[in-house]
């Protein structure tokens, strides 16, 4: 079910991008310090990551997991078109690979809290999907790469929607309709 959930993702944040204008592929996304195609970028890498990156990556960052994310991200921003990176996550979208040490719905959650960084600073209205914002947030609340359980101490959550407590359990803030402004964000969440 996974599967079907991250292809689906994949194409849906695929279209995203497809309709962005060029003002908008340059414009911030919720992960502070990342354009959309930065984003984009990004979004290609858990396909396309195997072991060899994952160290060389560690040990040029000094082992600082966001350092690494962020060179990789922006050598891959700056390598690639941004019809090529739309093309690349369409390619795979049905990839079951993903990058090392990483469960087989880390992906999925990426592509649900990107596509929401990606939208909502933009203004753009992005659905997303009950079921598969449901499993992927039961995930990071256990798992510790994500960080949740320091957001909710004693794992009591806020009565919110679970697309809501998702993107909290990330790391992002919310705030009111229309105030989805990259100030009023997270620091980045990858």
């Amino acid at each position: 079910m996974i599967m079907k959930w991250l292809e689906a993702e994949r194409l849906s944040v695929a279209d995203l991008l497809d309709d962005l204008t060029d003002d908008e592929w340059q414009r911030e996304t919720l992960c502070t310090g990342w354009t959309v195609q930065e984003m984009a970028a990004h979004l290609t890498t858990s396909t396309r990551t195997g072991w060899g990156d994952v160290i060389k990556g560690a040990v040029r960052a000094r082992f600082d997991w966001n350092r690494m994310e962020d060179a990789r991200t922006r050598a891959l921003a700056a390598q690639f078109t941004r019809s090529e990176l739309i093309a690349q996550i369409r390619e795979t979208a049905a990839s079951p690979k993903r990058a090392p040490m990483a469960a087989p719905i880390d992906p999925l959650v990426d592509f649900l809290v990107h596509g929401q960084d990606i939208a909502r600073p933009l203004g753009r209205a992005r659905e997303m999907p009950l079921e598969p914002a449901e499993a992927a947030l039961e995930h990071v609340l256990r798992s510790p790469f994500w960080g949740a359980r320091k957001r909710f101490p004693g794992g009591e959550m806020p009565a919110l929607p679970v697309p809501d407590l998702l993107m909290l359990a990330t790391g992002r803030k919310l705030s009111t309709a229309g105030d989805n402004t990259v100030g009023n964000s997270n620091t980045r969440s990858i």
